[in-house]
Order: structure tokens, then C-alpha cells, then sequence
């Protein structure tokens, strides 16, 4: 899909990987950006920067994804692409015993952001996409739900559960001319990122925004299902479903190594 003259939403487009998002589709000659974010004032400042529109947004609640969907719908036209790309860093704790977590909210919360968002977003806008003859959705999730995620069983859980949601989506309706993109970069320079205790994640480097943004652009123009920035991912996988024991060992040394590292600290 060509991204010039399309409306286009941008959930978590605030900073990071949403802004440089929201920025290139700009620069594509999208007929609008929409941005939308928990921070609804950083949401303007970005909107304001590329002459788009903003909306404060929890994507956690279905009621403020329906009303960014309404709201854009009813004052700039159909939307063409919908980017689900907020995402939270919750329940890290690399020298955990548990991989259970010892309270109920980061699983609440990562399940609310990073799934159902997802789940809402589709909700309401396949029904407007097959009516008009198809759409498109670009999910951002990451390189942890294809692989895993050391020191947050919470955030790999549910971006796992968002790439089959995913998966599902693409095949229920492929039929109706609705393309899904997952994009699932390793480490990435994010607020997101900086707030978490260094990782496995960064370890083939951590990309600019700007740079994922450009393989999501590409992938896109493509319809490609899975944009991976960081290639390497695509070795790691095989590595992973050609022995899964192995994988699982090589993972656990890995998981070891990280506990001792941070309990030197």
C-alpha cells in the first residue's frame, strides 16, 4: 500500500517508534496523521509538527479507541491504515524467582495495551474496512513475541498473544482485501527501552526509531506480514522451531548469565 493520500492513525505516536511513525507517513504525503496518546499534550506537540491532528488516547479502554476511530472517521474521511503501536515495558525484573510476578497488574496491563488494543482496533474498524472494500492494520510488537523476552514473563506473554492475534486477523480477512503488518524490531533507542535494565534485547545494537520507521514504511508498500528491522530475528527463529529443546537451554544459559550480571551490580 502507497501511502500518499491515506488517513492513517498512529496509536502510542507520541515518541519513539509512534512519532517516527507519524513522521514518515507525513513525509509520504499522507492526507493526514492522526496521532494518538496516553500524553495527550506530547501528542499534540508531535501532531502540530506535521500539520496532523491528535487525540489524548488510552488504548486500554475500547471506549477511546472507538472514539479516535469515530472522531477521525467523521472529521478527515475513511481511515485507510491503523497503527497499534503503543506499548508499555511492564513487570521487568531480571532477578526474579517467579516467573508468575507477584501481583496481577503488569499482566493486567501489558494484556490491555498490548492485546486487546489490538482486539478494539479490529473490533470496530473491520466492519468500516469491509464495507468500503478493504483497510489495513500495522500492529507494532516485537522481536519478544516471536522469540521471548528475559526478565518479563508478562511483556513475552502478551507479545506472543499479539503476533497470533495477528496471524488470525490476516488470515480471517484476507479475503476481504484488509492487510496486517506486524512489525517486530529488537532493541530499539525509546524512552520505552531506556527504562528497562539492560538486556538481551540490545544485544545485535539497538536502532534509531527513525530507522524502524523506514522498514515499516517498506513493508508496507510490500504488504508484507512480518517486518523484522533487526534481521538477525529471522535466524533466531529457525534456530528456535528446528530444536526447541535446545533453544529452551540456550534461552535458560542466557537467563543465567543476565541474573548473574545484575546481582553483581
Amino acid at each position: 500500500m502507497k501511502i500518499s493520500g491515506k488517513v492513517v492513525v498512529v496509536t502510542g505516536g507520541a515518541n519513539g517508534i509512534g512519532q517516527a511513525l507519524a513522521e514518515i507517513f507525513h513525509r509520504e504525503g499522507a492526507a493526514k496523521v492522526v496521532v494518538a496518546d496516553l500524553d495527550g499534550e506530547r501528542a499534540k506537540a508531535v501532531a502540530d509538527s506535521i500539520g496532523g491532528a491528535s487525540f489524548a488516547c488510552d488504548v486500554g479502554k475500547e471506549a477511546d479507541i472507538v472514539r479516535v476511530i469515530d472522531e477521525t472517521e467523521r472529521q478527515f474521511g475513511p481511515i485507510d491504515l491503523f497503527c497499534s503501536n503503543a506499548g508499555i515495558g511492564a513487570g521487568f525484573d531480571m532477578m526474579s524467582e517467579n516467573a508468575g510476578g507477584t501481583s496481577d497488574e503488569p499482566w493486567e496491563r501489558s494484556w490491555a495495551v498490548h492485546v486487546m488494543a489490538h482486539v478494539y482496533a479490529a473490533r470496530h474498524l473491520i466492519p468500516r474496512y469491509r464495507s468500503r472494500g478493504g483497510g489495513y492494520f500495522l500492529n507494532t510488537i516485537s522481536a519478544a513475541g516471536l522469540l521471548s523476552q528475559v526478565g518479563s514473563a508478562a511483556y513475552s506473554t502478551t507479545k506472543h498473544a499479539a503476533v497470533g492475534f495477528a496471524e488470525n486477523l490476516a488470515i480471517s480477512h484476507k479475503a476481504h482485501n484488509i492487510r496486517v503488518s506486524i512489525l517486530c524490531p529488537q532493541g530499539v533507542e525509546t524512552n520505552m527501552i531506556r527504562g528497562m535494565p539492560k538486556g538481551p534485547q540490545s544485544n545485535d545494537g539497538n536502532l534509531t526509531p527513525e530507522d524502524v520507521a523506514q522498514c515499516a514504511l517498506e513493508g508496507i508498500d510490500r504488504e508484507t506480514f512480518l517486518i523484522l528491522p533487526h534481521p538477525q530475528v529471522i535466524d533466531y527463529m529457525r534456530k528456535k522451531t528446528e530444536n526447541y529443546d535446545r533453544w529452551i537451554g540456550g534461552m535458560a544459559k542466557l537467563q543465567a548469565a543476565t541474573r548473574e550480571m545484575f546481582g553483581k551490580k
